[in-house]
């Protein structure tokens, strides 16, 4: 990988990691347009370490609110000495919030650990990853009409529940296959459960933080023992500047869709997923690209 490649994939990377498109198969895609060899699973984790300082730093406040919540849970009192009935419900909202963050991510790591080898290889085949864009982007359409036409006001993110908490995190653990969209899986399973637009891709977004930023750290430590063997070809240059260029497009990326989600439907995702993964299944069967990778 040169640098040119690696800023490419780190723009590709910022761009689609927190919209409901799916950051691993747009890498895998772009990747095989070009003619690239496939950055790999690990590449897509370690350049997940910019989007996720991006996450942390743009939703910093939210997450240091929580923070401070969590670690006042683990005492035994209640609430601060002193503190007003508002305060202590709103610090202990803050701190099942986070506890839900953290038996959210549960789900996405065990099957991570299990299916590892799956998920690295035979799963980045390139007929899955057009099946998953358009199939499940027609789920995310439906989820989302659906939810419009249910009677009642959708819920906000304090109303998010232990059981709800955990489907959404089952939901996420299903973005370990390319194409799935780990935002759109979460966001979509927010709206089914008749959360907000504005609640599914909050929660979405802070679930984000753990679940990335681990995901990253082990693809930097396989990277790493990569790097140690005779034959090494890791471009460690082209990849911190890949990151560097995925934190800056990612930050800007969660601030636009944010704002975007506040008065829009997911009707525009829905049609480019189903046409980008029709077109990659008519390109893969035509020939003009690799489906599986080598190795």
């Amino acid at each position: 990988m040169n640098w040119a490649e690696g800023t490419i994939l780190g723009l590709v990377q910022g761009l689609t990691e927190f919209l409901p498109v799916s950051s691993s198969a747009h890498l895998r895609v772009v990747a095989a347009l070009a003619g690239w060899d496939d950055p790999g699973a690990a590449f897509t984790a370690v350049t997940q370490i910019g989007t996720a300082a991006a996450v942390i730093v743009y939703l910093r406040s939210d997450l240091a609110r929580l923070g401070r919540a969590w670690f006042g849970s683990l005492q035994l009192s209640t609430g601060s000495p002193g503190a007003d009935a508002s305060g202590a419900e709103a610090q202990a909202s803050d701190a099942r919030l986070a506890w839900l963050i953290a038996f959210g991510t549960v789900p996405i790591g065990a099957c991570g650990y299990l299916f590892e080898d799956v998920v690295k290889g035979r799963l980045r085949d390139l007929r899955l990853m057009a099946g998953a864009l358009a199939g499940v982007g027609l789920l995310l359409g439906a989820a989302d009409r659906w939810a419009d036409r249910r009677p009642g006001a959708r819920k906000p993110l304090a109303e998010l529940s232990a059981r709800d908490g955990l489907l959404i995190g089952l939901a996420q653990a299903t973005a370990l296959i390319p194409g799935v969209s780990r935002s759109g899986a979460t966001i979509g399973g927010g709206l089914v459960l008749r959360y907000s637009r504005e609640a599914a891709s909050r929660f979405s977004f802070l679930l984000a933080v753990p679940a990335v930023a681990v995901s990253g750290a082990f693809g930097l430590h396989r990277l790493y023992r990569e790097a140690r063997q005779p034959a090494s070809t890791v471009a460690w240059g082209p990849l911190a500047g890949a990151s560097v260029v995925a934190f800056l497009v990612g930050y800007a990326a969660i601030a636009w869709f944010l704002r975007y989600v506040g008065g829009n439907d997911f009707a525009p995702f829905v049609a480019y997923r189903v046409g980008l993964g029709l077109l990659l299944l008519a390109l893969v069967l035509a020939g003009r690209t690799e489906a599986i990778p080598a190795g």
